[in-house]
């Protein structure tokens, strides 16, 4: 089987640690050329594989070579739309990473064009999307009887020698609620992967840190599209504090509690029991081995869907990564009006 050829455009640090080591061992793909809007950097990295033949002098050139047959578009959000315009305009299949857009409106643009153009494969890079831990808290949260309430927790230290402090668009963000939105959306992706669609959003935010452009903590209780209700806390821009992440859900036949504390096994707690004084209670232990941490399985499922024509093991499409940015926008617009109830934008 001949592989796809790739055009990586934005060649920055996720390109250079994530993209280009996923696409170089990939089945399905190889890096075929690239563009920067700094052509010198974009040379820089072409010299890091010997399969990569073009650099691009604009952006239009990158959709206009008849070699190429997925466009790897690493932008900030606020260029998603002019890049999926061009992608229509030349019928390139394109990957984009997240979040979808920068806002609320663009979003809600990027949608519309890409459900009117439904020839061309847009495939949103979110891949918190494709745990192995979505399907297995699922399958453990169909034990508990009716689930009625959550916990998603997820707070930690600030890093100070996080590379993507030093990018502008991070230090002045124009999509919305900064690394809220931008490492928001992995969060959210898990979330709703279990329990589906947020329905209402009351939040508050706050901005710790200078270095994040933006509010960077978010405490907030949802009500989901089924019912449930409970709390999403996120931030990590906190002081000396050890990194905490789990994920619990209650019903009225047991819980299952997700821990993914970075340094530690990923692990689900399943008890059950307890609907009635007689219903037995067991707990059982579930460790999620050899996770899909990287980028690797997003593209495994792009791959396979380019090649098969068979769309059905994808997950990120537009819409579903329009929801994660949208409950994102909630959260912000509670927070505005001082904690009010507000719905989650449907596109």
């Amino acid at each position: 089987m001949a592989k796809l050829n790739v055009a990586i455009v934005g060649t920055g640090i996720f390109a250079t640690k994530a993209h280009l080591p996923t696409l170089q061992k990939s089945e399905y793909f190889t890096p075929y050329s690239c563009f920067n809007r700094t052509k010198a950097k974009a040379e820089e990295f072409a010299k890091k594989d010997s399969s990569i033949q073009k650099v691009y002098n604009s952006l239009e050139e990158v959709f206009e070579d008849p070699e190429v047959d997925l466009v790897d578009a690493l932008l900030p959000a606020q260029f998603t739309v002019d890049a999926l315009k061009l992608a229509v305009k030349h019928k390139k299949n394109i990957a984009l990473e997240k979040p979808l857009a920068a806002n609320i409106e663009q979003a809600k643009e990027f949608v519309k064009i890409s459900r009117e153009n439904p020839d061309v494969t847009v495939f949103i890079l979110e891949h918190w999307s494709y745990f192995k831990a979505v399907e297995q808290i699922k399958r453990a949260v169909s034990k508990i009887g009716k689930a009625y309430s959550f916990t998603y927790h997820s707070t930690g230290p600030f890093n100070f020698d996080n590379a993507y402090l030093s990018t502008s668009w991070r230090q002045k963000p124009e999509h919305i609620g900064g690394f809220l939105s931008d490492g928001g959306v992995h969060q959210l992706a898990l979330l709703t992967g279990v329990l589906g669609e947020v329905k209402t959003v009351s939040a508050h935010t706050r901005q710790i840190r200078e270095q994040s452009g933006a509010d960077d903590i978010a405490y907030a209780l949802l009500e989901t599209e089924a019912g449930q209700i409970g709390t999403f806390t996120y931030g990590s821009a906190f002081g000396n504090t050890e990194k905490s992440c789990f994920f619990e859900i209650l019903g009225d036949n047991g819980s299952v509690h997700f821990d993914f504390s970075p340094g530690k096994d990923r692990v689900i707690t399943l008890r059950t029991g307890g609907l009635t004084a007689d219903t037995p209670k067991n707990t059982e232990t579930i460790t999620i081995q050899d996770e899909f941490l990287s980028t690797d399985r997003e593209f495994e499922v792009l791959g396979e869907a380019l090649t098969t024509k068979d769309k059905s093991k994808v997950i990120t499409t537009p819409e579903v990564c329009f929801h994660h940015l949208s409950i994102v926008d909630a959260i912000l617009r509670s927070s505005k009006n001082n904690g009010s109830p507000e719905q989650v934008i449907k596109p």
